[in-house]
């Protein structure tokens, strides 16, 4: 039995339907809000497993994270190519520690 068959018979058994529909929309109604881009970039991480499915593709996450950012941190980040996840996560904090040094 592989990983991702045990996962997916524990979630059959013990996380309801119910419950994967309000995670799921948690993660895709998630914006960072008062959060700081690290206790965002946390949450995303941590709501991001109940929606794996919807944001497996990493493209798909990455724009999804960057759509929840902040306006002025947003438009920093668009545009831009990140080869993965982590990179852009890395600027958007990079970003925010710039605007605290001017």
């Amino acid at each position: 039995m592989t990983w991702t068959r045990l996962r997916e018979l524990m979630d059959q058994k013990y996380y309801p339907k119910d419950v994967q529909g309000v995670k799921e929309q948690e993660i895709l109604g998630l914006k960072q809000g008062n959060r700081s881009v690290m206790e965002y970039a946390s949450k995303f991480n941590e709501l991001i497993r109940f929606a794996p499915h919807q944001l497996s593709m990493e493209e798909i996450r990455m724009e999804h994270f960057e759509q929840g950012l902040k306006g002025n941190i947003k438009s920093m980040i668009a545009g831009q190519t990140f080869k993965n996840f982590e990179a852009m996560y890395q600027k958007a904090v990079k970003i925010v520690g710039n605007f605290r040094g001017i």
